[in-house]
């Protein structure tokens, strides 16, 4: 009777594990094989479900998702200003609420093309042209005192660049050339964060140079090729060691995280975004595949600063600019 109330008890689940063994074999073929994903759709990388092994594609995925999680403080009473960038690949405008302590937001960006550049456009073009980014400023309640022009370091070596300044004075505006160091010193004011001054760098590339900048007692700034470097018959093994021993100069201690802006950081912040955060963190640059050779030098020249200084955080800002900078800099 010992034995048969035995076997009574144990008889069901040894059926129950003869019938899952070939479900439970099957299944880890699927997943060896790939006839199915080692992670459900939907599941988070982090999830228990990871246990089973994690795919290359996973681990990209994950990288992708990186964030960055900082809330600037908003402007108190601010006032709007605007100002407008003609850098050396077109123009972009800007307004900005900004307050007595020097806290700001974006209300507005707008970033075009210059067809002057392009040799397509007459004085009266570039007048029209001008006078619609005024006139948009204007409609967003920015008073003609708080327009404010600047022309990039860049942008100052293209010829055409001068008719540009030429047609802006002749309708009663200042126009204010700055040099790729102040440059620099200008992109840190408007994109580091006070809380990152001991810990963090800044990168602005441009097309016609990189600026990189970090604070030591004050803002330190340098000067290397920017990403049209291919226009002046520069290789891209130059240009990666002249942007190196650029990258050197920044401390030790400044190298966690890098706050970085410019046109080819934000084709690549572009490819990977969700929703409209205000940071994106980039993938390394090895991940990033593009026809595009202004894209391609912008990834070289990053690629030589993240080599050299091994951070790790590249903190892509969707509202910031070195002419905000400017702004900020106005007492």
């Amino acid at each position: 009777m010992e034995e048969q109330s035995t076997w009574a008890r144990l008889r069901w689940p040894i059926k129950a594990l003869i019938i899952a063994a070939p479900i439970i074999g099957a299944g880890y073929w699927a997943v060896q094989s790939g006839k199915f994903d080692a992670v459900p759709a939907g599941s988070s990388p982090d999830s228990d479900t990871t246990s089973i092994g994690m795919s290359a594609p996973a681990v990209k995925g994950a990288d992708e998702e990186r964030t960055f999680n900082y809330t600037p403080e908003k402007p108190v009473n601010g006032e709007y200003k605007g100002v407008v960038e003609v850098g050396a690949s077109g123009f972009n405008s800007f307004v900005v609420n900004i307050d007595k302590e020097k806290r700001w937001e974006i209300i507005s960006k707008d970033f075009g093309k210059s067809f002057v550049y392009e040799g397509m456009a007459s004085t009266a073009d570039i007048r029209t042209g001008l006078k619609d980014y005024i006139g948009a400023m204007f409609d967003k309640g920015v008073k003609s005192r708080n327009i404010h022009f600047v022309i990039s370091s860049g942008a100052q070596k293209e010829p055409k660049t001068a008719i540009i300044s030429s047609e802006l004075k002749k309708m009663g505006y200042v126009v204010n050339l700055v040099t790729a160091e102040q440059e620099g010193k200008l992109a840190l004011k408007c994109v580091l964060p006070a809380a990152y001054y001991d810990n963090s760098f800044v990168v602005d590339i441009g097309s016609g140079n990189t600026k990189i900048s970090w604070m030591s007692g004050d803002i330190q700034s340098a000067e290397a090729p920017g990403a049209k470097y291919y226009e002046k018959d520069m290789k891209d093994e130059a240009v990666y060691a002249q942007v190196k021993a650029v990258a050197e100069k920044i401390p030790a201690s400044k190298r966690e995280i890098c706050f970085i802006i410019g046109g080819v950081p934000f084709e690549l912040a572009n490819q990977t975004r969700k929703g409209e955060e205000r940071f994106t963190v980039l993938n390394d640059p090895d991940k990033y595949s593009t026809d595009k050779i202004k894209v391609k030098s912008g990834v070289n020249i990053y690629k030589a600063i993240k080599d050299v200084t091994k951070c790790d955080t590249f903190v892509f800002d969707w509202d910031a600019n070195f002419t905000i900078g400017f702004l900020l800099s106005i007492k």
